[in-house]
């Protein structure tokens, strides 16, 4: 395993042990007190995750996450001493991938990031050479390949999640989906978050992708709507 992770703390206690328990289980850390310092840093050599305090001296963890999505989209982890709704969720707004409320097990963090590296492709000994077919319908196409998406014939960066959601739907064309399920798909069954996280994933792809046919289903969820079937 050669994952390299960013770990954005200002407190040097936190830091240590987030990266013992981190190195531990084989992967590249890199230890950060602040969101200056790891964009420089970021700038030299780019990580393949991103862990991010909140409450950090100077320039805080939302607005580096702001940065990092405006470039990046390897999968964000968001801490913080911040368990309020509205936080979690502007958390996610802004691109990340998973919240965890301090204290927090480095254990759980340990199984959080691997879940991540997984979903998003990353995760180097997940590899096994085996290729995936395309899907497309209509204006969209998925390859999940190498995690890539192309909107009307131009490719489109999106986030670990959101493809996720988008392959979700291409497989199951027409098929509503509701909230919980789709929670319960991408951010997995330990997710405890509001469903709005739903609400604002959508919201940023069809930002992304005007036109894009994921419908409302008022009351319930959402679906790709497509005459034609998702076809590989």
């Amino acid at each position: 395993m050669n994952n390299r992770i960013f770990v954005v703390e200002d407190d040097a206690n936190i830091r240590d042990i987030v990266s013992a328990y981190l190195k531990k289980d084989g992967y590249r850390v890199t230890t950060i007190e602040t969101a200056e310092e790891a964009v420089e840093l970021w700038q030299q050599a780019p990580p393949d995750m991103w862990i991010l305090d909140i409450m950090l001296p100077g320039m805080d963890g939302y607005e580096l996450c702001r940065k990092i999505r405006e470039k990046s989209n390897v999968p964000i982890i968001i801490i913080s001493a911040k368990d309020e709704e509205l936080d979690k969720i502007l958390g996610l707004e802004l691109g990340g991938d998973d919240y965890l409320t301090k204290p927090f097990s480095p254990r759980e963090l340990v199984a959080r990031v691997k879940r991540l590296f997984k979903r998003s492709g990353n995760q180097v000994e997940e590899a096994d050479g085996t290729g995936q077919d395309d899907w497309e319908a209509g204006r969209l196409l998925l390859k999940p390949d190498d995690r890539r998406v192309f909107w009307e014939g131009n490719e489109v960066e999106i986030t670990a999640k959101e493809f996720e959601i988008l392959l979700i739907f291409i497989k199951n064309p027409n098929r509503a989906f509701s909230r919980e399920e789709l929670l319960t798909k991408v951010w997995g069954e330990d997710y405890f978050g509001s469903d709005r996280a739903v609400d604002d994933l959508i919201k940023r792809l069809r930002k992304k992708m005007d036109g894009l046919p994921v419908e409302t289903v008022w009351g319930y969820g959402y679906r790709l709507r497509n005459s034609q079937e998702g076809s590989r």
